[in-house]
């Protein structure tokens, strides 16, 4: 399982049990839908069925697995949505980016993607949207459609429980709406849910928000975490416990950890490892991702790791493509890039792209950033060259867990490290 740094019940990670012993353990809220009650019922959650227009309908999505069932299962539980609202940075951003596109969602129909407790759908009916599904899997979806009829917006927000791949809905829609970024963007697999939303209803030109992202990586130092981590067993109260250390390096660095860092930490500019367009990405690019990487560190440190964290930007689609069928635009990190591995994607135009960032120089949010550590670092002086390649796949135990594989050499030396986020 990925743990954060810090014991206890933080960083968006809650474990849950289901009934027979299984469990889970995920990120913040996957999101529910409710259908509107036209026949006068109690207005509870229910999934909304309805026939299709189609001559040829597409064949039925498979059903969810028992990693689905136990994902869902997760995100019914109100502190992984508190954690999400209470993170200012994200939610204000959200709300910022709804109101600067407030004449794209006026008076036209939206579909918010994992709704959770509706908030970001609320947002919507506040800038004046005709109509809102909101959309989710999660049992959270019933604590929604209580929200929105506190609010007396059952005219406006439709919530409806279930799968995005098996709710129907009735019509297109003009926006698409979702947080959908797990820790190092990609953990959690909830960019196919937006990919499955666009292709079945958004219109030919119509918005989604977020419209784009990006992973970062940057080798780094943090002396800090491996001295609290690994070094406190050399004398424990007097008493040499260094035997202990390989056992101590395995429980600290073996898996991710999702912790903040500072710009102290960062020996080198940020590496690109993936630009993700929402308006034209499809499902198989997100299986596997590979990058090569050329960094410069720009102190003697030693080098402890590597840092991930992401941007996600709130842009206009007259700035992006909106033919669904088109090559996707996604970029991913050449070869022969710059030395210093600068790569931090340039944007169409700054005054007008909101920007949500995960960055360490950035104010802090519940993501924070994804850290992968070596067993023991490697000291590196000013202006070494840290080169390599890392690849990112979905595991084929479950597609929302993620392997890691990193290839790196510097000094005349070189290193592989695995690692499954789970």
């Amino acid at each position: 399982m990925l743990r954060p740094a810090n014991k206890g019940y933080n960083n968006g990670y809650h474990y849950h049990h289901q009934n027979g012993g299984g469990g889970s353990l995920s990120r913040r809220g996957n999101r529910v839908r409710r259908s509107r009650d036209y026949g006068g019922g109690d207005g509870s959650a229910t999934t909304r069925v309805s026939a299709s227009d189609r001559d040829m309908p597409p064949p039925p999505p498979p059903p969810p697995t028992d990693f689905d069932m136990a994902y869902f299962h997760s995100y019914a539980h109100v502190g992984i949505h508190e954690e999400m609202i209470k993170d200012r940075v994200r939610t204000e951003t959200y709300r910022a980016a709804v109101m600067q596109h407030q004449n794209y969602i006026a008076g036209k129909v939206v579909v918010d993607v994992g709704c959770g407790t509706g908030i970001l759908s609320i947002f919507c009916a506040q800038a004046g949207a005709k109509r809102v599904y909101a959309v989710d899997a999660s049992d959270i979806a019933v604590q929604a459609n209580e929200v929105v009829k506190a609010n007396n917006l059952s005219d406006t927000v439709i919530v409806l429980h279930g799968r995005i791949e098996d709710v129907e809905i009735d019509e297109e829609v003009d926006v698409i709406i979702s947080e959908w970024m797990g820790y190092m963007l990609l953990y959690e697999s909830m960019l196919g849910s937006i990919i499955t939303a666009r292709d079945r209803w958004l219109k030919p030109g119509g918005l989604i928000l977020p419209s784009n992202a990006t992973l970062y990586m940057v080798p780094i130092t943090h002396p800090d975490r491996y001295t609290e981590s690994i070094d406190f067993w050399r004398n424990v109260y007097g008493i040499d416990m260094s035997a202990m250390l390989p056992l101590a390096k395995q429980c600290a660095f073996e898996e991710p950890s999702v912790e903040t860092i500072s710009g102290e930490n960062v020996l080198t500019w940020p590496h690109v490892v993936k630009h993700v367009d929402c308006y034209t990405i499809t499902s198989h690019e997100l299986e596997s991702v590979t990058t090569s990487f050329k960094f410069k560190s720009m102190m003697r440190a030693p080098f402890h790791g590597f840092a991930f964290w992401f941007d996600v930007e709130f842009s206009s689609p007259a700035i992006f493509p909106t033919d669904n069928n088109a090559p996707s635009s996604v970029i991913e990190s050449p070869t022969d890039h710059p030395i210093d591995g600068s790569q931090r994607k340039k944007r169409a135009n700054p005054n007008e792209a909101l920007v949500l960032s995960t960055a360490p120089e950035d104010p802090p949010t519940h993501w924070q950033q994804t850290l992968i550590y070596f067993y023991d670092p490697i000291e590196v002086e000013q202006d070494q060259v840290i080169s390599g390649s890392v690849t990112l796949s979905q595991s084929k135990e479950n597609p929302r867990f993620m392997n890691i594989h990193l290839e790196y050499a510097s000094g005349g030396r070189a290193y592989v490290k695995e690692s499954v986020m789970r």
